[in-house]
């Protein structure tokens, strides 16, 4: 058993160039729509189902059953109780992975050609027959308790859900998708299978294929898997109102070092100047060491470790966010450097040099995303959900690149938002009221 694991393992990093990536668009007889790229040089397929909604799709009085479930869907399925179910997974050397996002549950499956019949027989009876019995729902709910509790001393934790208490307001990305240690603590059978009812449904899936599966085989494999689900499910909800407030709200708690977390209304992933936003994240604060902010914030003043930007285009909201950790006598000078570096790039703009350099390490770093069948199942079924044409890995560079100095200075004067930048902190700073 261990040699046959490490040989999956060995055939997980074994994928084709990423010039080499030619995808395909397969309808299976039940008509469910996939992307494949086929690899026969190695007996080993990937394959990435995704379902939109996500933990968004939680009841209001029920919050956090969509995470629990999605925690609790490989406890067994069928007539094998959670321990059965684990044994026969490694007994046919494969991987079923579970997640979910605001946006989105994820079942990942990793196999071996030779035993592909036999998983997706178990991946079958794992999606339509869950258990859910009593004994796995205490146990993984205690475990999802246990991690909020952690979270409540967290305060990166702390700053998000302040954040999305602010951002948000009665939105349910407003609270935290795992739900809180009173929702979770009251959540029974009932509103787990509510929860699994509300997800698993054929008009909001996705799926991605990567490996040794021809599209006819795919197709036979996509309507064993899934063509019985439900049609339809509970609606998705209406778009969040991002309502940011510029100044600072501090959340008084007992640490030497202060957390702040920053921003203010984002761009859409589908809006025309998206990549000359993205451009310029990574000149301002998404480019690591090389970042303005960076520069600014740790390496001439050294009031931070680090400090990093980042543009999140949900499917229901987008916001621009930021953070940052500084002792609490120092955060107060690290808040108004990056006020002071946003008003500068909104004003100013960035340089051709600037420009370049970020483009040559954007278009740089993109092929090392596809490290692995399982990246580019994933990246596929993103590529779905964000309504992105089929050949949008080969022609993602030369995005980035039609980006001008005009177009990232336009949008930083549009986009970039000095008096609306909100900073939520949580420590004991000094200098610094809310």
């Amino acid at each position: 058993m261990k040699r046959i694991i490490a040989t999956l393992t060995a055939l997980i990093i074994a994928v084709p160039a990423w010039a080499e990536i030619e995808i395909e668009e397969v309808t299976s007889p039940g008509g469910i729509t996939a992307w494949l790229v086929e690899d026969h040089s190695i007996p080993f397929t990937a394959l990435e189902l995704r379902f939109r909604g996500g933990t968004s799709l939680d009841d209001p009085d029920a919050r956090g059953a969509v995470y629990l479930m999605s925690g609790l869907i490989e406890e067994g399925s069928g007539d094998m109780d959670a321990r059965t179910y684990a044994r026969e997974l490694e007994s046919l050397a494969a991987s079923f992975s579970y997640r979910a996002t605001d946006d989105s549950v994820s079942i990942s499956a990793r196999f071996l050609t030779e035993n592909r019949d036999d998983v997706v027989d178990l991946l079958q009876t794992t999606i339509h027959d869950p258990r859910f019995d009593q004994e796995a729902i205490d146990r993984v709910k205690a475990q999802v308790i246990s991690g909020l509790k952690s979270d409540q001393t967290d305060p990166s934790d702390i700053a998000g859900r302040h954040f999305a208490e602010m951002a948000y307001g009665d939105h349910p990305y407003a609270s935290d998708g795992k739900g809180t240690i009173e929702s979770v603590s009251g959540l029974t059978r009932d509103d787990i299978v509510a929860a699994y009812d509300n997800v698993f449904v054929r008009d909001r899936l996705y799926v991605g294929a990567v490996g040794d599966i021809t599209a006819e085989e795919l197709g036979v494999l996509l309507d064993e898997l899934l063509v019985d689900l439900p049609a339809t499910g509970k609606p998705i909800p209406d778009k969040a109102e991002v309502t940011i407030d510029g100044g600072v709200n501090v959340v008084d708690f007992n640490t030497p070092q202060s957390v702040a977390l920053f921003g203010q209304n984002g761009i859409d992933r589908d809006d025309p100047d998206f990549f000359a936003a993205y451009v310029l994240n990574h000149i301002l604060g998404g480019g690591g060491f090389e970042s303005r902010l960076m520069q600014e914030v740790r390496e001439k003043r050294g009031l931070t470790y680090g400090v990093a930007t980042y543009l999140v285009p949900k499917d229901l909201a987008s916001v621009y966010l930021g953070s940052v950790s500084s002792a609490n006598d120092r955060i107060a000078e690290a808040v108004e450097v990056i006020r002071q570096e946003w008003a500068r790039a909104a004003a100013e703009g960035v340089t051709q040099k600037e420009l370049d350099d970020a483009k040559t390490y954007l278009t740089g770093a993109y092929p090392l995303r596809f490290d692995g069948n399982g990246q580019i199942a994933g990246i596929m079924v993103g590529m779905q959900m964000e309504d992105l044409p089929i050949d949008y890995i080969a022609t993602r560079n030369d995005k980035v690149n039609a980006v001008t100095l005009e177009d990232v200075n336009r949008v930083a004067s549009e986009l970039l938002d000095p008096d609306g930048l909100h900073f939520t902190i949580v420590g004991k700073p000094e200098g610094l009221d809310g």
